[in-house]
């Protein structure tokens, strides 16, 4: 059974939430406030498929738990629960290591597509790898079997959907990618949010491979379309 911590400091909102994601056959543990979430974390000894994290919260508030739970684990599912009013709040969540945002007010169909969809990408980081184990792309080699991508001998250091990207580019050398067959692959096609959060995740990647973010030499921007990868011996 999946395992899902919630952090939610609405009462009424973490009660309809528990109790839909527990009719879905979902293990959870709910607290109400971000010390509690990392406290409930820690005792678990991380043993939790997904946090679902408020953004806005007395005290620790939900962007800072999401940083300090990415920090302890790449695997976990990260999705976050924020106001319309929360933009630049969502865009921070994502460019600390959260999978996904949930805008409120949501339909309990949309959250539990958005989890199911999470879950998914945890059950697929711990799948049988393929028979060929490595893909080399100029100096970067990605494992399949241990879900790792290195730049020569320095291992970046990768959440789950950001190796899933690599994962696609690298299998898609030199091909434009349109943002919406990367949100499909990565996110599925039932995914309810717009894709926003493929250029925020792109925008991470880069930080972490690219000698200049702002000029990549690898990950291309293909303007009014989507990316492609490009890197020296694969033309």
């Amino acid at each position: 059974m999946r395992r899902i911590l919630v952090c939610e400091d609405e009462d009424s909102i973490r009660e309809f939430v528990v109790l839909n994601l527990k009719r879905s056959g979902y293990d959870v543990v709910d607290v109400n406030c971000g010390e509690d979430a990392i406290d409930a974390f820690e005792r678990a000894d991380g043993n939790f498929d997904i946090a679902l994290l408020d953004i806005m919260m007395p005290g620790i508030d939900g962007i800072q738990v999401c940083k300090k739970l990415r920090e302890k684990s790449e695997t976990m599912g990260i999705i976050m629960l924020s106001a319309k009013s929360q933009e630049m709040d969502k865009v921070s969540s994502l460019m600390i290591g959260a999978d996904d945002y949930i805008t409120k007010p949501f339909s309990i169909s949309e959250l539990i597509a958005r989890v199911d969809a999470v879950c998914r990408r945890v059950t697929m980081t711990h799948s049988k790898p393929e028979a060929s184990t490595t893909i080399v792309s100029g100096p970067f080699t990605l494992n399949l079997k241990s879900r790792t991508v290195f730049k020569g001998d320095e291992q970046i250091d990768l959440t789950q959907v950001e190796y899933q990207i690599m994962e696609y580019f690298f299998k898609n050398q030199n091909t434009a990618l349109d943002r919406t067959s990367i949100l499909n692959h990565i996110w599925g096609d039932s995914y309810y949010g717009d894709d926003k959060i493929v250029d925020v995740n792109i925008r991470r990647i880069r930080l972490k491979i690219e000698k200049e973010p702002s000029n990549p030499e690898y990950i291309l921007t293909i303007w009014g379309y989507g990316y492609k990868w490009s890197a020296p011996g694969n033309n």
